[in-house]
């Protein structure tokens, strides 16, 4: 099962090749006729093409979102304040570092994918350090005393790096807001995730992702819902948000570590895509 899951892993990284903007444009010539599904390119009579954003899906999209916004209401936030209540921040604090620690080989992969050499030093740093000092990575030594700060990256951003276009933008059940490119980086992540492959069963490790996914909620602020109360249309504001996110993210500017606040609450349910899944959209 390991070996299937390194093969399917691979596969997705070739995907850095096929989606290069190179390839793209010959898979153009050779079908003109067919859309392309990666291409940053919007027809004037798209809906959702302010800013360049391609959502011809805008009508199911719109359904996806209202739903996630239900679900964060009525269920998730409940969870999340008595979650809260009943387990010390500081202890919070301290299985947030252990999950991201844990998903170091994701963050390294995509760095040395980039090519971000001195950022991949760091990345292979911080996990020596806080694993060892810092007991199996609940603690950060590595930032609180050796300065060496969190770094991230993702295979989506790894794509966009290499000139993927984003293609329709996606709201997908539970995960938030999308696009194929991070779609795509999604799956190949997740594969790459240790949880993944170590001998456990299914449930043990849905309980790792639902309580990994829990305790980030419960350290975020209410971004989301202050972005609710004050925009006139919550779903183009997630959207146009999200937007300028992750093409902030691939021309390499930073966000804090620490600030759980990304724009329009991306840590949360309605507001990013892939949080079901431990600690994807740390910083640079």
């Amino acid at each position: 099962m390991n070996t299937l899951r390194t093969r399917a892993l691979m596969l997705f990284f070739l995907l850095l090749l096929a989606c290069s903007s190179g390839g793209i444009r010959a898979a153009n010539a050779i079908g003109s006729a067919q859309p392309d599904l990666l291409s940053d390119e919007v027809s004037e009579d798209e809906e959702g093409s302010d800013k360049g954003i391609a959502d011809p899906l805008e009508p199911f999209n719109r359904v996806v979102f209202a739903f996630n916004d239900k679900l964060y209401f009525w269920v998730l936030k409940p969870v999340k304040i008595g979650y809260a209540a009943v387990v010390p921040k500081d202890i919070r604090v301290c299985l947030g570092n252990f999950v991201s620690n844990l998903a170091t080989p994701v963050v390294l992969i995509n760095t040395l994918l980039q090519g971000r050499w001195d950022d991949a030093g760091i990345v292979l740093s911080r996990f020596g350090v806080n694993t060892v000092l810092g007991v199996y990575g609940f603690g950060d030594p590595a930032a609180s005393e050796f300065g060496l700060a969190s770094r991230s990256a993702d295979f989506g951003q790894t794509l966009g790096v290499y000139g993927a276009g984003e293609g329709l933008y996606l709201y997908w059940p539970l995960f938030g807001p999308s696009n194929i490119r991070d779609s795509i980086g999604l799956v190949a992540d997740n594969l790459a995730q240790p949880i993944n492959h170590l001998q456990i069963d299914s449930a043990q490790r849905l309980s790792y992702s639902g309580g990994s996914y829990l305790n980030k909620l419960s350290l975020g602020s209410d971004v989301y819902e202050e972005m609710k109360k004050y925009s006139l249309d919550p779903y183009v504001s997630a959207r146009e948000a999200y937007h300028e996110y992750r093409n902030a993210r691939i021309e390499g500017k930073k966000f804090n570590q620490n600030d759980n606040s990304s724009p329009v609450g991306l840590e949360i349910l309605p507001g990013i895509e892939k949080q079901i899944f431990p600690s994807f959209e740390k910083q640079l």
